[in-house]
C-alpha cells in the first residue's frame, strides 16, 4: 500500500516554492505581523537568535518546526543572523490582505548576505563591509572588491601571493568563487574566509563586459583605466550579477570602478602584514597600530586611514603633500581645530547618499544628510583661504550642495522621525494640501473637547470621557454611578467593570472625517518624502566627493594631532637608498609603558654602499623584535603621510617592506614551525628590489642548531651577494654569525646591550655597536621564576656544552676527518666518496672559523644521508 503523502497547506506550498528558489538562505516569511521560519530554517534561527521553537499543525499530518519574530523587530534580529554567516532572504508581503480573498501574494524583496548588507546594525562605521569575487583565470588571478554601503567598487589580478595579500589587507565580509574551483581557492588561501559559490557561467568575459557596461551606461571601461585586467573585470561583473541575483537592484550609487595599481603602493606581503599588527592581532588584547595612530572622527576619515594603512605611498611627491598639510596643521592649531570641531558635526556621508540611491534611507537620516553638508560649508573656507596648495585644492573641490541643503530644509522637519510611517514628516507651509488636512486633523482635537463640555453639560455627568481604540474607534465612557443619566439615542458598544461605553452619531460621522483626514494626511507624507528621495538621487555624485575629501582631511587631521600629542617628527623622504632613523621609538611599545618610564630609543643606520646589513645580537627578550618593528612601523607611517616617533628620520623611499618575525606556527595546515619559516623566508629572497627593506628574526630558530646557524649564514651571504643589495636587519641568538663581518663588508654587528650583575642580568635595551658573546637564556628562565634545580642543572650543562663545542674541538674534528681520508679510508670507487674525498682535501683547516667548521660538517653529512 502506498505511502499517504503528507498533507500540504496552501501557506505552505507558496512557502516551499520560494524556498526552492532561495536553498542555500535563511527564508524570512512574512506572515500578518510576524516574520516566520520553518523547518530546518526554524531550528538554526531559534537557536542564533534564542527564541523559542514550536511547530505549526502540531499532531497533524503537516506539522512542522518554526519560529519567528514580530515583523518591527526585524532591525533588531537580522544583524545577528548575518553575522552569524547566513544568509536572509526576506520574504515580503506584496499586496494587501485585506484586497485580497485568497492567499496573500508574496516574494523575496531583497537577500542580506554577510558581504550584503545595508542594515547599520550590521555594519561597523569604521569599517567597510567587503563583498569579494575571485576568478582563476589562466595566467593571473582576479579580485574585486565592492562595499554596497559606501558604493566602493575596485578591482585588481595578479598572482596567488598578490591576491593573498589584497584579501589580508581588505578583509572581506563575504567571498564569491565559481562552484569549480572552490577547492583551488582553499588551498590558496585557507578556509578562513566566509565564501559562497556561484555557477561557472556567471564568470565569463562577454557577461561580466557586458553587466559592467550596462551598469555604468558607457560604452567601454577605458575611461576607468581597468580595460587591460581582463581577470578583474570578469571577477567585477561577477559582483553586480550576485547583487542582482539577491535582489539590489538600485545601485545609482555605484558610480565608478578603480582599480588598485600594484605599482602606485609598497608591497607588504600577508606575513608582514600579519607579523607588524597593522591592524589585527593574533593576541586577543594586543594594542595594534592602528588602535594608537587612528585620531580620526568621522567614519569616512576610519575607513580610508584603514586603506592607507594597507597601501603605503611609494611615489615622493605624494607623500611630500600629505606632509606638508600635516605640517601645516600641526604648526596652525586653530585651524586644526576648527576643522576637527567642524569634521564632529559630519554623519557617514558615504553610506547616507548609498541609503538615498537604495531608497532605504529614513526623513531622519535625510535631516543629518542636510546637516553634515551644513557643516562643510564652514570647512571649505577654512581650507580655501588658508596659506598650503593641497588643502586649497581640497576646499576649492568641497561641493556647497546649496540647493539640495535648501530643498531638504524647506521639505522636511527638523525633527523629522525615524520612519516616515509616524507622521509629521514633512515641513508646515510645503504642500496646501496637506496644511489643510493637518488643520481640520487639528481642530477635530477641539472639537471632541467642546462635544464633550456640551455633553457633560446637558446629562450633569461631570466624568464623562471621549477616547477611542482600535476596535471600535470614538466612544464616550460613562462610570456606572451616572449610568442612569445617559440620553436614549446614545448606542452602547462595550460594558466594563465600572463603567460602560457608548457611540452616537455624531461621533461617528466625527470618525469618519477625522480618519479619512489622517490616512490621507500619511499617504501625502510618504508620496512626498518619496519624490524627495527620488530627486535628490541627482546629488550622489557631489556627495561621494565630500565624504572621499572629508575622509581625506580627517586622516591629516588625524595624523596633525597624533604628531602634537605624542611628539612625532617630519620625516625628510628621498629619492637616496640610505634609511638614517635618530632615536627612533616603536609607536605602539612607548604607549603601553607606565608614565614615568622612559622609553629607550634606538638609532638604525642602513645603506647599499658600507652598512647594508646589521647583523643584531643580544639575549632573548633583549628588545631584538621591538628594534626591528619599529624600524617598519617607522617607514610605513612616513610613506602614509604621517609624522613619526623619532628624533630625525630621513627616509630613501621604500618600494617593499618584508618581515619574517618569530616563528608563527602553522601546524593547523598541516606545516611545521621550521616548513612555515622557510616558505615565508623564500617568499622575500625571490622577490626583493633595490628599494627594499628586509627584517628577519631568529631564521633557522626552527630547526637543529648547526642546520639553523647554516641556513641563517646561507641567507645573510645571499642578501649581501645579491645585485639589488637591499637594506637589512638580521636579529640572531646565533653570535657565531658575528663573524660574518670578517668576510662581507658590508654586514656589521651591533648587539642589544645588557649589564651583567651578580647573579642577575639587566636589559638595556640599547643598541650599540659590536657583537654579544652568548646568550643569557638561563637568566630570562630565572626572571620567569624557573625552580632554583632546574637553573643549577642548567648552568651545569651550558658549561659542559661550551667546553664540547669550543672552536678548538669543531676543528679537531674537521682535521681528523682530514686525517681519515689521507689514510684513504673511502677507496670505494664511488662519485660521491670522491667529492666529499676532494672537498675536504682541498679545506684549510688553519684558516676555518668555527662556523665554516660547523656548515662544513653539515654539508658532509647532508650528502651522506642522501647516499642512504
Amino acid at each position: 500500500m502506498a505511502k499517504k503523502s503528507k498533507k500540504v497547506t496552501p501557506l505552505m506550498q507558496q512557502y516551499n516554492k520560494i524556498k526552492a528558489k532561495y536553498p542555500d538562505a535563511l527564508l524570512l516569511f512574512r506572515v500578518g505581523d510576524f516574520y516566520e521560519t520553518f523547518g530546518e530554517d526554524a531550528v538554526k534561527t531559534a537557536n542564533i537568535l534564542g527564541i523559542i521553537l514550536t511547530k505549526r499543525g502540531a499532531g497533524s499530518e503537516s506539522e512542522t518546526e518554526l519560529a519567528g519574530f514580530p515583523h518591527h523587530s526585524l532591525n533588531t534580529y537580522l544583524p545577528k543572523l548575518v553575522k552569524a554567516g547566513e544568509r536572509v532572504a526576506i520574504c515580503d508581503q506584496l499586496e494587501d490582505p485585506k484586497q485580497t480573498k485568497t492567499i496573500v501574494k508574496r516574494g523575496v524583496t531583497e537577500l542580506v548576505t554577510p558581504g550584503v548588507a545595508l542594515n547599520d546594525e550590521v555594519l561597523q562605521s569604521k569599517s567597510n563591509n567587503f563583498l569579494c569575487s575571485v576568478y582563476f583565470g589562466k595566467t593571473s588571478i582576479g579580485i574585486s572588491f565592492l562595499d554596497i554601503s559606501t558604493g566602493e567598487f575596485l578591482t585588481a589580478q595578479g598572482n596567488s601571493e598578490y591576491i593573498d595579500k589584497l584579501l589580508q589587507n581588505f578583509n572581506p565580509s563575504e567571498i564569491l568563487v565559481s562552484k569549480p574551483n572552490r577547492n583551488r581557492f582553499t588551498e590558496a588561501f585557507g578556509n578562513d574566509f566566509h565564501t559562497f559559490n556561484l555557477e561557472d557561467w556567471v564568470y565569463q568575459t562577454d557577461f561580466a563586459n557586458e553587466t559592467l557596461l550596462k551598469h555604468f551606461n558607457t560604452s567601454s571601461l577605458k575611461g576607468f583605466g581597468v580595460q587591460d585586467l581582463k581577470d578583474g573585470i570578469i571577477a567585477s561583473g561577477s559582483i553586480l550579477h550576485y547583487l542582482s541575483e539577491t535582489q539590489h537592484h538600485k545601485l545609482e550609487h555605484i558610480t565608478s570602478i578603480a582599480r588598485i595599481a600594484e605599482d602606485d603602493y609598497v608591497w607588504m606581503d600577508k606575513f608582514t602584514i600579519r607579523n607588524l599588527e597593522l591592524y589585527n592581532s593574533t593576541n586577543n588584547n594586543a594594542v595594534t597600530l592602528l588602535n594608537v595612530i587612528d585620531k580620526t572622527i568621522s567614519a569616512m576619515g576610519g575607513r580610508m586611514l584603514k586603506r592607507w594603512l594597507a597601501l603605503p605611498l611609494k611615489h615622493a611627491d605624494k607623500i611630500k603633500q600629505r606632509h606638508e598639510v600635516v605640517s601645516f596643521l600641526k604648526e596652525d592649531t586653530v585651524v586644526l581645530q576648527k576643522i576637527q570641531h567642524y569634521i564632529k558635526s559630519i554623519g557617514d556621508l558615504e553610506r547616507l547618499i548609498s541609503k538615498i540611491a537604495t531608497q532605504k534611507v529614513s526623513p531622519r537620516e535625510v535631516i543629518q544628510l542636510k546637516n553634515s553638508l551644513e557643516a562643510i560649508v564652514p570647512i571649505k573656507a577654512l581650507a580655501t583661504n588658508c596659506d598650503n596648495e593641497s588643502l586649497k585644492i581640497i576646499g576649492d573641490n568641497l561641493q556647497s550642495c546649496n540647493v539640495l541643503r535648501e530643498k531638504i530644509k524647506e521639505t522636511l522637519n527638523e525633527d523629522a522621525p525615524v520612519n516616515v510611517l509616524k507622521g509629521n514628516t514633512i515641513a508646515n507651509g510645503f504642500s496646501s494640501e496637506l496644511d489643510e488636512l493637518r488643520a481640520l486633523s487639528t481642530s477635530g482635537k477641539d472639537y471632541l473637547d467642546k462635544m464633550l463640555e456640551r455633553e457633560s453639560e446637558r446629562t450633569g455627568i461631570t466624568s464623562l470621557k471621549i477616547a477611542s481604540n482600535n476596535v471600535f474607534g470614538y466612544y464616550i465612557e460613562v462610570r456606572n454611578t451616572h449610568k442612569d443619566k445617559v440620553p436614549e439615542e446614545w448606542i452602547r458598544k462595550q460594558t466594563l467593570v465600572s463603567a460602560e461605553r457608548y457611540i452616537t452619531e455624531e461621533l461617528k460621522e466625527y470618525e469618519a472625517k477625522i480618519l479619512g483626514a489622517e490616512e490621507r494626511i500619511l499617504a501625502i507624507e510618504q508620496k512626498l518624502f518619496a519624490d524627495l528621495v527620488q530627486w535628490m538621487s541627482q546629488y550622489i555624485k557631489p556627495v561621494q566627493q565630500n565624504a572621499y575629501l572629508v575622509g581625506q582631511l580627517d586622516c591629516l587631521c588625524g595624523f596633525a594631532q597624533l604628531a602634537i600629542d605624542n611628539k612625532y617628527v617630519y620625516p625628510q623622504l628621498d629619492d637616496s637608498y640610505d634609511l638614517d632613523i635618530k632615536d627612533g621609538r616603536h609607536p605602539v611599545i612607548e604607549k603601553q609603558l607606565p608614565i614615568d618610564q622612559p622609553y629607550i630609543t634606538n638609532s638604525v643606520f642602513l645603506d647599499r654602499d658600507s652598512q647594508q646589513i646589521i647583523m643584531i645580537t643580544g639575549p632573548n627578550m633583549s628588545g631584538k623584535s621591538a628594534i626591528l618593528r619599529q624600524t617598519a612601523l617607522i617607514v610605513l607611517l612616513a610613506q602614509i603621510g604621517s609624522f613619526v616617533p623619532a628624533k630625525e628620520a630621513r627616509i630613501g623611499v621604500v618600494d617593499k617592506i618584508f618581515t619574517r618575525v618569530g616563528a608563527s606556527d602553522n601546524i593547523s595546515m598541516g606545516e611545521s614551525t621550521f616548513m612555515v619559516e622557510m616558505n615565508e623566508t623564500a617568499s622575500i629572497l625571490n622577490n626583493i628590489s633595490n628599494r627594499s627593506l628586509v627584517l628577519l628574526d631568529e631564521i633557522g630558530r626552527g630547526t637543529s642548531t648547526y642546520d639553523g646557524i647554516s641556513i641563517a649564514w646561507a641567507i645573510s651571504e645571499y642578501l649581501h651577494e645579491h645585485p639589488a643589495k637591499p637594506k637589512t636587519l638580521f636579529a640572531t641568538h646565533y653570535h657565531e654569525l658575528n663573524e660574518m663581518t670578517e668576510t662581507f663588508n658590508r654586514i656589521k654587528n651591533y648587539n642589544v646591550s645588557v649589564k651583567e650583575l651578580k647573579d642577575n642580568v639587566l636589559f638595556l635595551r640599547k643598541l650599540v655597536e659590536g657583537g654579544s658573546e652568548h646568550s643569557f637564556g638561563i637568566h630570562v628562565a630565572k626572571m620567569a621564576g624557573m625552580p632554583q634545580q632546574v637553573l643549577h642543572r642548567a648552568n651545569k650543562i651550558l658549561k659542559k656544552l661550551e667546553k664540547s663545542h669550543s672552536s678548538e674541538e669543531l676543528t679537531d674534528k674537521v682535521k681528523s676527518i682530514k686525517d681519515d681520508m689521507q689514510l684513504s679510508i673511502f677507496k670505494l670507487d664511488d662519485p660521491l666518496l670522491e667529492s666529499i674525498k676532494e672537498e675536504i682535501l682541498i679545506t684549510d683547516i688553519d684558516t676555518l672559523t668555527p662556523v665554516e667548521a660547523l656548515m662544513k660538517l653539515n654539508e658532509i653529512k647532508r650528502m651522506l644521508l642522501k647516499k642512504k
